[in-house]
Formats: C-alpha cells, structure tokens, sequence
C-alpha cells in the first residue's frame, strides 16, 4: 500500500532509468474528489520522448531475436507483481482520477493478461502452401519494431496490460504514454517494470500532455504502430499525424453512445439492475456504458421508475474509501463538460431524477446520476458522448421504430438487446451498427476470446486475448522457386 505521509514522486521509465523530466518541469494532478494536490508529475518533453524512442529503437533487435519463453519471463514477473500491488494500484487511480477502491480489481485482472499473452507466443506463426508445382511459398509473422501505446485516463491499468502485453510477447519495443488525468498508477508501473527485469530500452514510460509527447509519438518516423483508446476527436488527430509522417498502422478504440434496447417481454428486473449498472460505473466515465436505453411501450412506465429508485442510490463520496461505489468525475474539464451536457438535457427534454452538479456541497467533481425522458432524437445529448452518470430513457413502439433510432448515430461500440424471443434477438444482433452487441446482458460485460472494437466513428481494428497479438505482427509473404 502507498505509504500516505511521504510525498508520491512520480517518475518516468526511458531505457531501463527512472527519470525525472529533462529539463525538471512538472504538471499539478489534483485529487478530483477533495482539489487537493495528489502529486506533481513529469512533462515529458520532446527531447524526452525522443530518448525514449530511440531506446526502443536500438532495443528492437536483441529483444526481438530472444527466443519467446525469454521474452515472456518478465512479463511473467510483471503480472505477479500486479496481482500483489492491487491496493496500491487502486488507491493510485483514485486520487488521480477518481475511480472508487472498492470497484478496482485491474491489478488481478492486468495480472492475468500478462501472463496470458505471455503464455501465447506459440500462436505467432505464419503459413506455408505447396500447390504451385516447382515452389514453396509461405508467409512470415515478424513484429515491427517501435510501438507506441497512448492510454485513456478513465481505466490506465487496464489499458497499460491489454495494448503493451500482446506488442511485447510479439517481439515490439514500447513506448507508452500515460493521461495527463490518470499518471499515478501508470508511473508506479513503471517501478513494477524495473523491477521485473525488462531489458533496458524494451518498456519506456512517459507522462505529460498530448502537447507535445503524444503528438510526437503520432508522427515520429520511427514508430512503426500505435494503439489508442480515448476519445474520437483525438483520434482523428493520432490518424491525421500518423497519415502525415510514415503511415504508421494506428489501431483505436474511441468514444461510443451505447443504446441499450428493452422488449416489453424482457426479465424487466434484470434489464433496470444490468443498465443501471452500466452508466453508473466508474460514474458513467466508461466509453461502452448504456448512455440511451429504449424500453417498449408496454412496460416503459414501470422500466423507468424502477431504474430510478436504484441509480438514484449511490454511495457518492472518498473514493479511497471502501464504502463509496459513486466517485467524482476526472477533473473539472469533465465536470464542466457534463454539467453543459445536463443543462441542454434539461431544453430539450423531461429532467426525472438528478441533474445537480455536488461541488459545492461535497467539495469535489461529484454528479448526481441524472436520467432524462421524452427527450428528442436530434438533441445534442442523444447525439454525443456525454462521459458521466448521466442516462436517456426514450419509449419505443416497434421493433423497425428502435432499429432506426439506435443506429442514427455516428458511433457504433456497443449495443444490448433484451428479449425472450431468440427469433427477434437475432434479427437485432444483425441490423445494429455496432462492434459489439449483447443479448440479456450489457456493458460493461465481455466475452474473454471475444474481439473488442467499434464501427463507424467508435474506431478501427480489434482487440481481445485472440486478437490483440495480430495487431503488433506484419505478414512477409516468402516465394522460393525450387530447383528440378
């Protein structure tokens, strides 16, 4: 656990050293749920960055010729070392961004990811055919070279283990970025990786803003791919600056409006417990959480009373403490940003349960979890990610009536479905626009050798403990001609 009365000094990891910044400067985090200074942390400059890089750079070689079981010891060593720092990872993501202890099981979960793709390195292999008389011909798996992983601040362990674990077992070197939101957990990391015994140069750490380091992993010559997960409009940036240097393969997760879609003849009180369950974790801050819920006609009424009885009962307040199960949302940008949200919510439709801001009162980023109802289509709050405990539940008749309705969005990450009749299930698995789509179930729940990614504006490429690897190796298609 962190020892609470020495000051948290937060480091980067560049070539095997943990480091300060080059030029010594830091940015302030604040604890979201008191204002108070968590820590101050390194901004990375681009001499920073650049080192780093080239770490990775002169790496690539020797750690892409050790053979795998070499290469997965100290991701091995890593995934222990998850598991037994848990607490203190939880703690960290806390006071940096606001995610409640009580909820936090990524060091467990990160722990297994590791050692699963560490596990894995038989599944890179290539093809090989003998049907052209006279050759050979087969295809080669061959990593390439320097990764670059850009972390979201709303779930850094998480993302830390599933984007740098597959590049790592593949043969890549990293370079990874923390949010300037969410550095803490990501920055003790960094002293797990030394401690686990990865070649100097192999896993880089870096924090600091988009401005300038993660601008310069977008378009440096020498990154061969990027993976990241955040928000679209950054994603957008990421690709055109990858497009104007060395069309680096970029693979991204980005935002989602998630549509939940409830049948009159749905378990009614599984669907308002899974739901509810969905927009109010980690305070709505998730990218595939329900944000629209459509409830039938029929059974609308008695869906929407039920569903405020129990997201009206969080436990807000500390999240360090074990009690609370309803944080503050990251920072004040995002308090900002939601409050905007709420207030054009309450134009455009029906305000039933929230809709307050707790700064004052609690002295922290808090949100009441907020519902709306008979809220228009076209309004901005049905049409963009909001990113907070903040929920439209609409009424539909028919089932052609919610198809059109769900997927009139620029987005398309995750959609739920709720329905005894298996018939209709699979005509609406097949008609939404998603990546994903549940049935009887809901966000935040995956399938573990399922691939995860968005359509439409929601990203490209997939990720997943069956897929993730594919994104970190290059195909060489061999042609040897033999002799008679």
């Amino acid at each position: 656990m962190v020892d609470l009365t020495v000051p948290i000094r937060p480091r980067m990891l560049i070539n095997g050293e943990l480091v300060e910044a080059s030029d010594k400067g830091t940015f302030p985090l604040y604890n979201p749920a008191t204002r108070e200074i968590s820590a101050h942390v390194p901004e990375a400059t681009e001499a920073d960055t650049n080192a780093a890089i080239a770490a990775a750079k002169a790496a690539f070689p020797a750690w892409s010729a050790l053979d795998p079981t070499k290469r997965a010891a100290p991701m091995k060593k890593l995934a222990a070392l998850l598991r037994e720092h848990n607490s203190t990872l939880g703690h960290l993501e806390a006071i940096s961004m606001g995610q409640p202890v009580s909820k936090f099981i990524y060091g467990f979960t990160g722990g297994s990811m590791f050692d699963t793709f560490a596990e894995s390195w038989h599944r890179i292999q290539g093809q090989s055919s003998i049907t052209t008389p006279g050759q050979m011909h087969m295809t080669l798996r061959q990593p390439y070279g320097v990764v670059a992983v850009i972390l979201p601040w709303n779930n850094p362990v998480h993302f830390f283990c599933s984007k740098s674990a597959p590049a790592l077992i593949t043969g890549n070197t990293v370079v990874l970025k923390s949010s300037e939101k969410g550095p803490l957990a990501v920055a003790f990391l960094a002293e797990l990786v030394v401690q686990a015994g990865f070649p100097p140069g192999v896993f880089n750490i870096i924090s600091g803003h988009g401005l300038p380091s993660g601008r310069i992993l977008s378009r440096h010559m020498d990154v061969r791919a990027l993976t990241f997960t955040g928000s679209s409009r950054t994603g957008k940036l990421i690709q055109e600056e990858a497009a104007r240097s060395n069309l680096k393969k970029v693979i991204l997760e980005l935002g989602g409006k998630s549509p939940a879609i409830v049948f009159k003849d749905a378990n009614l009180d599984k669907a308002v417990d899974q739901t509810e369950h969905s927009i109010q974790t980690n305070s709505g801050q998730i990218c595939m959480a329900n944000s629209r819920i459509y409830v039938q006609r029929e059974v609308a009424g008695d869906f929407i009373a039920k569903f405020k009885e129990k997201f009206g009962n969080v436990k807000a307040g500390d999240p360090t403490s074990r009690e609370t199960n309803h944080g503050p949302q990251a920072d004040e940008v995002q308090y900002r940003n939601i409050m905007g949200f709420i207030e054009e919510g309450k134009k455009s439709g029906k305000l039933e349960l929230g809709g307050v801001g707790k700064l004052g009162d609690m002295g922290g980023y808090f949100i009441e979890p907020t519902v709306f109802t008979e809220t228009p289509e076209d309004a901005k709050i049905m049409k963009e990610e909001v990113f907070g405990p903040v929920v439209n539940i609409n009424v539909f008749d028919t089932e052609e009536e919610v198809i059109k309705k769900a997927n009139d969005s620029e987005y398309g990450l995750y959609a739920a479905v709720y329905t005894r009749d298996i018939n209709r299930a699979m005509r609406m698995v097949k008609a939404l626009e998603s990546g994903y789509v549940a049935v009887n179930c809901t966000s935040p729940m995956t399938g573990r050798d399922l691939p995860f990614g968005g359509w439409k504006g929601s990203g490209q490429g997939r990720e997943g403990v069956l897929y993730s690897m594919d994104n970190f190796l290059e195909v060489k298609s061999v042609i040897i001609q033999l002799e008679d």
